[in-house]
């Protein structure tokens, strides 16, 4: 009998318009996944940030050529047809639909669960755009998620390590520097989001996965080639963890190096790739003299990530597993006390790949 397969990818969100901005920022700060304040502080720091923050925030937006919002939908959307087509073709006799839902705008991820119920899936698949875990991206999606769904679901918590999103970064970095001249003397920027330390203390498997993740690209690049991994997008008082891409791109430039940065934990243009990374990096680098500056294209619909990810949800479907990561059961070592697959295996905190670098 044919069932109906439903894929719910998970991600940020953005505004689609101008007037979207600060609601959509408010939304962001008032989570207490990103701020950890009693309710009443977190909701007046929310309104805070959101109206001081909106004047510069929409000027970054109008950079784009989304209408003054963020290109994050359209993105999304288009991810959500590959894969849906994907998935079609491993599974003929049933109905696939990936359904989207984004934590801080439309479609929120409340939304999404209410189309996953009218629609009568029979099988749900959790699968986050987030390819490393952390409890402010994924960790905060499902909790929104258990509260707005109630039936059994599989959930993908994360794949950093999968063979086809590491094959689809090296191939896109390898082909920006083909586009840039092919220079000599190159360093390669690895930029993820940053978080404030004390996440991290508090046992988020975050940075440990982005820089596993990074050493498993600096095996696959050329060996000549200097290979850093660092964090964009500070905000607040808080000490973040780092090095800082900001700094990373000005000592880069300062050496004399030919600039390749590229977003390893972001899988579709935004603000922070198109814009922060783009752009205002960019000037970073010029006024420290870098002799050349090169952004990689986020993996997108790269055919190697889709096929992954339709990996995913295949071996969710298959295994009977509540909840699983591209190891199986789970990837984190048991000190990262914010994994949220309790259930360890033999192979907990070690690589996919047996000839890999082991990262705890």
């Amino acid at each position: 009998m044919a069932r109906k397969i439903a894929v719910v990818l998970f991600n940020l969100g953005g505004p689609d318009t101008e007037k979207d901005v600060q609601p959509f920022l408010k939304n962001l700060f008032r989570d207490p996944a990103i701020i950890g304040a009693p309710l009443p502080v977190r909701w007046f720091l929310a309104r805070l940030i959101s109206s001081t923050r909106a004047p510069s925030v929409k000027k970054n937006y109008a950079m784009m050529d989304a209408g003054g919002g963020s290109p994050l939908l359209p993105e999304t959307k288009i991810q959500a047809e590959a894969l849906t087509e994907a998935l079609a073709k491993r599974y003929p006799e049933d109905e696939v639909r990936c359904f989207i839902g984004m934590r801080y705008w439309h479609p929120f991820t409340e939304e999404a669960a209410a189309e996953v119920k009218a629609w009568g899936a029979d099988e749900v698949v959790l699968l986050p755009l987030y390819p490393q875990f952390s409890t402010t991206t994924t960790g905060s999606s499902l909790t929104a998620w258990k509260k707005a769904y109630k039936q059994p679901v599989k959930t993908v918590c994360c794949y950093p390590f999968a063979e086809g999103l590491i094959t689809a970064h090296v191939e896109r970095i390898m082909d920006a520097h083909k586009r840039a001249g092919e220079p000599g003397n190159v360093r390669l920027l690895l930029s993820a989001h940053g978080l404030p330390e004390k996440i991290v203390k508090s046992g988020d498997p975050y940075q440990w996965q982005c820089e596993t993740m990074a050493d498993m690209i600096a095996g696959r690049v050329p060996s000549d080639w200097e290979v850093v991994a660092c964090y964009q997008s500070r905000v607040g008082p808080l000490k973040w963890i780092g090095p800082p891409t900001e700094e990373c791109i000005a000592e880069a430039a300062d050496e004399g190096k030919n600039i390749l940065i590229a977003p390893i934990a972001f899988v579709s243009e935004h603000i922070e790739t198109l814009v922060e990374l783009g752009e205002e990096y960019r000037l970073v680098a010029e006024q420290h003299g870098a002799p050349s500056y090169t952004r990689v294209e986020a993996v997108g619909v790269h055919e190697e990530f889709i096929s992954m990810l339709a990996d995913q949800v295949e071996d969710a479907l298959r295994e009977d597993l509540a909840i699983r990561s591209c190891a199986g059961s789970r990837l984190c070592a048991g000190n990262w006390s914010g994994c949220p697959n309790t259930q360890a295996h033999a192979g907990a905190g070690k690589l996919v790949n047996a000839d890999q670098k082991a990262g705890a």
